[in-house]
């Protein structure tokens, strides 16, 4: 089997960045590194088809990936990423940057030909940067960044690019999608994961316990000084993006008892509060601005048990407002 692609990787993630009624529960992608804490999941295939992305963005997007330089390498790669790109799932682990650890699996419809072929060319053109590398049986694409440290990608197949920045993580993946057995997750993570909406544009669980120990604030005027402590206790905390006709945001912190969860609650609704009283007045001088105070007008929290929530909304008609060229 070839497997391989730095490129095509590269591309997919790049458009993930970019950012109905719901079916509850999500199953781990069987990819997942078995130590992970947290997990991103970027439902591409959705956010793309979405009404607010056609009407603002779709255009841009398409326009981006015409020119010439564009065209010519998707057309080597053999992908075309408003279409074949469907989900990126990021699992990662580690305290801290000294041992973090991180696996990208994207999800589509790929041309393992095309994508070698290319990865290929990419190691001729450019070998301090781009390297074929293996680790035992199992090939794999090497990108050596200027100033950082490595990665490594390969095809898994015909579905399925991963990305890590170890060559471990590359080789555990294409073991784990040989084996079709599902991951056995930390219990908390494996919790959080089933309660997500696949049909949400992204998602993110995290198991924060003991992880904000050390956590390092500004000094910001309003910046509740117990906020650092509330942190520590924090056990994990989960996002929700949904992009559709809207753009709503609800976010969900867990806490170790009732007590810590008020505690936690308070310093939120400070902040908040802060927000609600600078935006006004930061987005005064320019109209095309203005949309975020509406924003602003939506943050909402509440505490119920255990739990922190917080919700805001951006409306389509806000965010066009704020896209529209200047003088308009």
């Amino acid at each position: 089997m070839i497997r391989l692609s730095r490129p095509g990787l590269g591309v997919a993630l790049t458009l993930a960045l970019l950012a109905a009624q719901p079916v509850w529960g999500s199953e781990p992608d069987k990819l997942l590194p078995p130590e992970c804490d947290s997990v991103i999941s970027i439902n591409i295939r959705q956010v793309v088809d979405s009404d607010i992305i056609k009407k603002y963005a779709l255009e841009q997007m398409k326009q981006a990936l015409a020119g010439n330089d564009a065209r010519k390498f998707l057309a080597d790669l053999g992908l075309d990423p408003l279409k074949d790109i469907e989900r990126v799932v990021v699992g990662g682990s580690g305290k801290d940057q000294t041992d973090m650890k991180y696996l990208v699996i994207v999800h589509g419809k790929f041309d393992p030909e095309k994508l070698y072929k290319a990865a290929q060319a990419q190691t001729q053109k450019d070998p301090d940067h781009f390297s074929l590398v293996k680790d035992g049986q199992d090939k794999m694409f090497k990108f050596q960044p200027e100033n950082d440290n490595p990665m490594y990608g390969t095809v898994v197949d015909e579905n399925t690019i991963v990305l890590a920045n170890d060559k471990k993580g590359v080789s555990a993946a294409l073991a784990a999608s040989l084996s079709g057995k599902k991951p056995v997750l930390n219990r908390d993570l494996a919790t959080l994961i089933a309660k997500q909406d696949d049909k949400a544009s992204l998602w993110m669980a995290m198991v924060l316990k003991g992880k904000l120990d050390d956590v390092r604030l500004p000094n910001a005027p309003g910046l509740n000084p117990a906020l650092k402590d509330h942190l520590a206790k924090l056990d994990t905390a989960t996002v929700v993006l949904r992009v559709n006709t809207d753009i709503t945001l609800e976010i969900g912190m867990t806490m170790p008892d009732a007590a810590a969860a008020a505690g936690m609650g308070e310093a939120v609704n400070e902040i908040l509060q802060s927000i609600k009283g600078i935006v006004p007045f930061a987005t005064a001088s320019n109209p095309q601005l203005k949309p975020l105070a509406d924003v602003v007008k939506t943050l909402k929290s509440e505490v119920k048990d255990k739990s922190v929530l917080v919700s805001a909304k951006l409306t389509g008609a806000a965010l066009g407002q704020m896209l529209k060229p200047m003088g308009e």
